[in-house]
Parts: structure tokens; sequence; C-alpha cells
């Protein structure tokens, strides 16, 4: 056999070892990239657990006089006791104290986009038909439709602006038509 045969030959091996090896490296690499946020936490403890006490014995006095009447066989007291994984309470969040200007703040650089122009169909700031209805809910609700996201309107309580301050923004909105 000549080289050019051989070369040839070895070519379609030589693709077929590179893509393979290709491949189990890519597979290597996405294994190890996986989120680990599934770790494995211990599940509650429900177990009945019996304890057994025994009761005290009960001293006896001997009279020679009278006839010694033997004891009742003392019987072991049985309690139940439960264990449950016991969750900590919830430590109540200090209020937040927020400046006096941070609604209009947060509404100049997050919610004048939309309620200015009516963009996404917002009602427009300060435009007392387009809030009427609004109006008739309570104003948590409000404050949860703006936090979390309500119809058209995206989620305003992010990692840049928390919940006290949208909610700020809304009670700034809310003075406007009132």
């Amino acid at each position: 056999m000549d080289c050019k045969q051989q070369r040839t030959q070895t070519k379609p091996r030589g693709k077929l070892l590179l893509s393979a090896m290709s491949l189990s490296a890519l597979l290597a690499l996405s294994a190890c990239s996986g989120d680990n946020t599934a770790a494995e936490e211990p599940a509650a403890v429900n177990e009945t657990e019996t304890v057994v006490v025994e009761a005290p014995e009960a001293e006896t006095e001997v009279v020679i006089d009278e006839p010694v009447a033997e004891p009742e066989p003392e019987e072991a007291v049985v309690v139940e006791a439960e264990e449950t994984a016991v969750e900590p309470e919830p430590v109540a969040a200090e209020p937040v104290v927020l400046s006096a200007d941070t609604g209009a703040k947060i509404y100049e650089a997050n919610c004048k986009l939309c309620h200015e122009s009516g963009l996404l169909s917002a009602p427009i700031h300060g435009d007392k038909a387009a809030w009427a209805p609004r109006l008739t809910k309570d104003k948590e609700t409000l404050y949860m439709h703006s936090a979390k996201g309500f119809n058209k309107m995206p989620a305003q309580a992010t990692d840049k602006v928390s919940e006290a301050e949208v909610h700020a923004a809304v009670d700034y909105m809310l003075a406007a038509v009132s």
C-alpha cells in the first residue's frame, strides 16, 4: 500500500476520533456546569418514640402483728413522645424608612415612561378618569399589582427597586388623583 492510500484510509478514522473526543469533552463540561441548587435537604422528622418510665417503688412498712399483704405488681407507665421538626419563627422585618420624596424619585426613574404616555394601557399620571377603576380597589391590591406585575404591567419590585419603594411610587401617583 502506498502513502496516498494509507492517508485516505486514516482521514475518516481521524475525523471520527476527533468528533468522539469533542462530544465527550462537551458532555463532560455540560455536566460540570449544572446548577447544584437541588441539594438534598433532610426531610422533617415526624416519628413516634415510645418512652418507658417506671413508677417509683412504694415503701412498705412491715408490722409483725398484722399479716403482710403482698404488694401488687407495679406496671410500667408508657409515655409517647412525638418528635417534630421545629421551624424557627420568622423574624419581623424592621419597617423601611423612606425619605418624603422617594415616591417622586421612583416615579421619575421607573414609572414615568409608561404613566406619562399611557404606554401598555397604563393610566396617565394625574388623570382622574383613567385612575377611577383602579381607585375602587384597595391600596394593598394596587401595591401587589405594581410590585409583582399585573396584566400588561411588568413587576416593578426588582433587585434594584424594593417593594417599599414601589409602594411609595404608588402612593405618589394616587396622591395626584385624590
